[in-house]
């Protein structure tokens, strides 16, 4: 495994200047934004494919820095119910497949997506219970008249292209616990797998350890971002995890992301990154910063000193077994 980050987190910096700020802190990886959600501050797709000297360019500016891109980046919903959001989230997505392939890029990190509960919605609808029974009938017809007949389809232009989708479980998507990970795969085909999060996972109610277990066995985890999740006991004793308060409400909230080791322990991250190990897993530990306690370089400096500290020591302990 090698440490990295996602860089839509130095977003405000050109690339040069991020790429060498993460080389200064010892890190191997980097995961690039190119749309949707995220932004394409550091990477606009269809501008590379166009000109073959801007790609060459975008090449050197990482092999100069012996930084490996871990994965191209579209955070998106192209099932959105309104067309123009679906079509531009749809078109992004294709244009990073085509640049990962050319760029030898083999994983590109999207959101599975989420349509509405009909074909005349204005807004995605995310459903988190199965009475009324209108809900159920609503989550069959998004999954099979939007979701499998897409992620078919993406699936067959994926293989063309050599590349693999890692789709990111997260509430208010089709796909956003394990169990609906492991359907997206089975219905729709083995080039899509997933963005593993534990911070989502977290917050949930979910055990990472399993998951990643469960997704290891069916050869489905292909990338890997380190973000924690601090529950409030008192909020969430009162409130639950279905929270729908502003990330800035922080003292209200059932729950917030943090930084790697402020939401759980040393203990806890120390078996998320042996598992793992024990899975195979050999991708990126992908550092993303959301923690709304901590600056961007606050956060993301304790993460790479965390990270590198359970990582380092995890290896050193395994050559000894061994």
């Amino acid at each position: 495994m090698k440490l990295g980050v996602f860089a839509v987190l130095f977003s405000s910096k050109p690339l040069e200047e991020a790429l060498d700020y993460i080389q200064e802190q010892g890190l191997e990886t980097v995961e690039i934004g190119t749309g949707g959600y995220v932004g394409n501050a550091h990477c606009q797709p269809a501008e590379l494919l166009s000109d073959k000297n801007k790609l060459k360019e975008f090449k050197e500016v990482f092999q100069t820095r012996n930084l490996e891109i871990s994965a191209l980046s579209c955070h998106g919903n192209p099932l959105h119910p309104n067309q123009n959001i679906a079509i531009e989230h749809h078109q992004v997505f294709q244009d990073t497949v085509r640049l990962a392939a050319k760029l030898g890029v083999d994983t590109v990190v999207t959101f599975s997506g989420c349509p509405g509960e009909s074909n005349f919605s204005l807004n995605p609808v995310w459903i988190t219970c199965p009475w009324p029974s209108d809900f159920s009938e609503v989550v069959n017809w998004q999954w099979e008249e939007k979701v499998i007949p897409y992620w078919q389809e993406q699936n067959e232009f994926l293989k063309e292209h050599g590349v693999r989708v890692a789709i990111e479980p997260h509430p208010g998507f089709v796909v956003y616990n394990t169990e609906t990970a492991l359907r997206l795969r089975k219905e729709c085909g083995d080039q899509i797998g997933t963005n593993f999060d534990p911070s989502h996972y977290f917050w949930q109610g979910m055990d990472p350890v399993a998951s990643i277990k469960a997704l290891g066995n069916e050869s489905a985890l292909f990338h890997f971002h380190a973000k924690d999740t601090r529950i409030d006991q008192q909020n969430n004793a009162l409130n639950g995890v279905l929270d729908t308060k502003s990330y800035s409400d922080i003292a209200n909230r059932s729950w917030i992301f943090r930084t790697v080791g402020y939401g759980h322990s040393e203990e806890t991250w120390r078996d998320i990154i042996s598992t793992l190990q024990t899975i195979g897993y050999e991708g990126a530990i992908s550092i993303e910063h959301e923690d709304g306690l901590m600056g961007i370089e606050e956060g993301f400096t304790k993460a790479v000193s965390f990270l590198q500290d359970k990582i380092i020591k995890d290896k050193i302990a395994d050559m000894w077994w061994a």
